[in-house]
């Protein structure tokens, strides 16, 4: 009878940690992070294909607005101009090996109402990282790097439409 007194007890204690969890939370203004308020209803990406177009386009459409395939009736146009991934040497070792890498990503776009007749001026998104480097890692410092890269084409993005976001119809 003691053990299922204890399991009882327990499982009291278990429910009550995560409502207090739960009301802590609620109590701080937590949200999720939820769909941006974009001004406009449609936009035509036009220009290069980049490597976020995809996940641009998809954001896009989660958000409520129509992606295009002409320009004649939409809202907004937006064109990519182009992206750079870039990779610098941070740091060295005494021996001259490298210890530390720094890597760029920089998507450059501008953006145009439809009613307007000159384009914005060409702006520039960058997302920087650093990382350590070793030679005797080799497999496990591509994949970190990898993993890197993808984690700043998704910041670019989430920019990128927090950018458009600010745009008004």
């Amino acid at each position: 009878m003691n053990i299922a007194n204890s399991y009882t007890s327990f499982k009291s204690l278990r429910m009550l940690f995560c409502m207090l969890l739960i009301a802590s939370l609620v109590s701080c203004g937590f949200q999720l992070r939820g769909a941006a308020s974009l001004a406009f209803s449609s936009i035509f990406i036009q220009g290069n294909t980049l490597i976020i177009s995809k996940n641009l386009i998809k954001s896009l459409k989660t958000n409520g607005v129509e992606v295009l395939n002409s320009s004649e009736k939409a809202d907004i146009l937006l064109e990519l101009v182009g992206e750079e991934n870039e990779k610098r040497i941070l740091s060295l070792s005494g021996s001259g090996l490298v210890n530390e890498f720094e890597l760029f990503y920089r998507v450059h776009y501008r953006t145009k109402k439809a009613d307007a007749e000159l384009w914005s001026q060409v702006q520039t998104i960058e997302a920087r990282r650093d990382f350590s480097y070793s030679d005797a890692n080799l497999l496990a410092k591509q994949g970190e790097e990898k993993r890197l890269n993808e984690n700043m084409q998704a910041d670019v993005l989430s920019n990128l439409i927090r950018r458009l976001s600010t745009l008004k119809k």
